[in-house]
């Protein structure tokens, strides 16, 4: 992947970041961190979850660059079993914390402010994920490849678990990654996601 030195300005403002669209806090209004944080529309939720829908009941999910944690909190709504949220902004940390608040899942989720490249490598000892989102600034390309990486190690994502990507459509990321193998793409105007399937380590 290149970077790119210009990428689409995120258009929504404070205060905006959708409903939750559906399990056990279906309706929930949730709050944006910002102006300068690109949330889920509702459309780009309804396509991933339509996709992710049958592997959520008991998952461990993990939300890397959270933002305001929409994806996190629908997948824990609709069943997922816990979900992890990693975002190093401030401001970004109390808002996922006030939406899961708002959406009473705080019980079954863990929110950390940290760097994910940083928190990644310490975090994969623990245990493999289910299901893992990422999110970054559409201008760091880069770090998105970084963070791929990690993810395609061994024990970072359990065998036939999921890694979707949010990226802007021009900055495909790679087919393959370590472990990932992309299955499939789907756009959304500026905005493009990627799924991969983990699989089994060779021996």
């Amino acid at each position: 992947m290149t970077a790119r030195r210009e990428v689409p300005a995120a258009r929504k403002g404070p205060g905006e970041a959708g409903r939750v669209i559906a399990g056990s806090a279906r309706g929930i209004r949730l709050l944006a961190p910002g102006p300068g944080t690109r949330p889920f529309a509702d459309r780009v939720k309804q396509t991933l979850f339509a996709v992710l829908e049958p592997e959520l009941p008991g998952a461990r999910v993990l939300d890397l660059f959270a933002g305001s944690g929409a994806a996190g909190i629908e997948a824990l709504s609709r069943g997922a079993a816990a979900a992890t949220f990693v975002e190093r902004d401030a401001t970004a940390v109390r808002t996922v914390s006030e939406n899961l608040r708002r959406a009473g899942l705080s019980d079954r989720a863990l929110v950390v402010r940290a760097d994910v490249e940083r928190w990644l490598p310490a975090a994969q000892d623990d245990a493999a994920w289910d299901l893992v989102v990422v999110d970054p600034p559409y201008a760091e390309t880069a770090v998105l490849g970084r963070v791929l990486e990690l993810l395609g190690r061994p024990g970072a994502v359990k065998p036939g678990g999921r890694v979707v990507v949010k990226h802007f459509w021009r900055d495909v990321p790679p087919a393959r990654v370590g472990l990932l193998a992309s299955e499939r793409e789907r756009r959304f105007g500026e905005s493009a996601l990627t799924f991969y399937r983990s699989g089994e380590e060779e021996r």
